[in-house]
């Protein structure tokens, strides 16, 4: 059978200031610098059907935390002529608040998530601290709504949800955190979410910082490796340097890039 090639994209909606050793939790080299975090959500199509990865957070969430809101997440899909109410599947990597925010803005799509991920949000770890603030209580009561309208999709590992599109349960950042896996003209790429906020997460075996299990983060990244095509088809979370390593969608703007197109190495 031949599998279709998707078109991907990237679409930047925040972003904040942070310094490099924020970014590790030991950081690889003793030198400081900036080092900012980008937010993203991605979108998969391939002419007959869209698909949305995360829907990012809103502006009340921004200010609350901190954040420099550029634009809502899904108004903005417009500028590549998808409109909100025609998005109806959402993979949802995992739960944190800038991954999960805005379902409410989409009363028809189908979410798809690891069962794990919710039993996490919902379940006693979320009485510490650490492990909940990345959380947003609302955000998690919203997909269990979801539950109870049935429009949930569970998953319990690795799984394909259409051909060519393929979901990867990685370990390590949060109990039920999943990469997405998909078919392009370039040959398979990987969202990673995040499994890898930065490319020096995984370049450097250096994990950030935000993270349930260090050994499942670091056997997390030799995944990434196992099903991506190359080191090169892999793309992290919140890194910045997507932006300039992917071709830009609008001439003159970087805040959405083409992922099944040419990879641009630093030189």
């Amino acid at each position: 059978m031949t599998l279709p090639t998707y078109e991907v994209y990237a679409l930047r909606y925040a972003t904040v200031a942070r310094q490099r050793t924020q970014n590790f939790i030991t950081p690889p080299d003793p030198h400081d610098g900036p080092m900012p975090m980008d937010y993203f959500v991605w979108i998969i199509r391939d002419g007959q059907r869209v698909w949305l990865v995360d829907t990012g957070f809103n502006k009340a969430a921004a200010d609350a935390r901190g954040r420099e809101f550029l634009r809502c997440p899904i108004d903005a899909l417009e500028t590549v002529g998808i409109k909100p109410e025609d998005v109806r599947d959402v993979i949802v990597t995992h739960l944190h608040y800038d991954h999960a925010g805005n379902i409410r803005k989409l009363p028809h799509a189908r979410l798809h998530l690891q069962e794990s991920e919710l039993q996490y949000a919902c379940g006693c770890n979320m009485r510490f601290d650490m492990l909940r603030h990345a959380y947003a209580v609302e955000d998690v009561i919203d997909v269990v709504r979801g539950v109870y309208d049935k429009r949930v999709s569970f998953y319990q590992g690795h799984d394909e949800v259409a051909p060519g599109l393929q979901l990867l349960h990685i370990g390590g950042h949060t109990q039920g955190l999943q990469a997405v896996r998909v078919h392009t003209t370039r040959g398979w790429i990987v969202l990673a979410s995040d499994a890898s906020h930065y490319y020096d997460n995984m370049g450097l075996d250096a994990p950030f910082p935000i993270v349930l299990n260090v050994a499942d983060m670091l056997a997390g990244y030799e995944a990434l490796l196992k099903f991506a095509e190359s080191p090169e088809h892999i793309v992290p979370g919140h890194d910045p340097l997507v932006r300039s390593r992917y071709p830009a969608v609008m001439t003159g703007s970087t805040e959405i890039v083409a992922l099944h197109q040419d990879f641009r190495p630093e030189t």
